[in-house]
């Protein structure tokens, strides 16, 4: 189970005065904060408010290089931006952060994970929009492997992203995507990952802790095989740890939770 930081985001307010002001500081610590939480890889966003991906998510990138082994999810939309961000990243093992099934994104990005030996969050969405069917998910999946291999990519170099809604308007989406999860280890050999954005599932919720921990939970017991989250919230960490160990695919020893956040 790959935890993947989401907390180094233009969003969050010291993040995006961070960005206009190329502050290095508040970056670098939250990847520091966000390995000691157990993060295997740090979700790199400029936000909505940067005024030029092109310069701001690069700087971002080697800013972060600087304190940090861990290989880094850059998300953007803005295609310029992700290369000259991948290019700054300078070697292979970065995921790129996202694209939706359609075939002029996939023609567009495929090629540079290929170029830079990244891997790829694939979106189970559409110029339609999110299918509410496994199946129509399962079969988005499935172009997006088909395409992969077109490019020279291996199915395990994709991360395929069901999409979750929050569970408080659109509650049917969650069963659907448990079992978009389930169905996309059967499409290939060796099958895609799996993602999600943990935090969707509990949008505007007052419940969001627990939401967030079950879902993850049953998720992985789904095969769920990585999450863009919280790092530092510890009882979901804690949660994520012990899923592993009942799973089976830790092996037990009584600081297990402690040894998870230090792999």
């Amino acid at each position: 189970m790959i935890i993947i930081g989401e907390r180094i985001n233009g969003m969050f307010k010291d993040i995006g005065q961070a960005i206009r002001e190329h502050d290095p500081k508040p970056l670098q610590e939250w990847a520091a904060k966000q390995k000691e939480g157990g993060a295997h890889y740090l979700d790199v966003n400029t936000g909505p408010n940067s005024e030029d991906q092109t310069i701001d998510l690069p700087w971002m990138v080697s800013v972060l290089k600087e304190v940090t082994d861990l290989p880094l999810a850059i998300d953007t939309t803005n295609y310029d931006a992700m290369e000259a961000a991948l290019e700054a990243y300078g070697k292979p093992g970065a995921l790129i952060n996202s694209i939706g099934c359609e075939q002029e994104k996939i023609d567009r990005v495929f090629p540079m994970a290929a170029k830079y030996q990244a891997d790829v969050v694939c979106l189970c969405i559409n110029k339609v929009g999110i299918p509410k069917s496994a199946e129509d998910r399962v079969a988005m999946a499935m172009e997006f492997v088909a395409n992969a291999e077109a490019y020279g990519l291996q199915p395990d170099n994709l991360f395929i992203d069901p999409i979750i809604l929050p569970v408080n308007v659109a509650q049917e989406h969650g069963v659907e995507a448990l079992e978009t999860i389930r169905q996309i280890k059967m499409i290939s050999n060796p099958p895609p990952k799996t993602t999600v954005g943990l935090s969707n599932i509990s949008q505007k919720s007052p419940h969001r802790p627990i939401i967030n921990r079950t879902f993850a939970v049953m998720a992985m017991t789904a095969g769920l095989d990585s999450a863009i989250c919280d790092a530092n919230d510890e009882a979901l960490v804690d949660a994520i740890a012990t899923a592993r160990l009942i799973l089976n695919q830790d092996i037990y020893c009584d600081s297990y939770a402690k040894v998870f956040r230090q792999r």
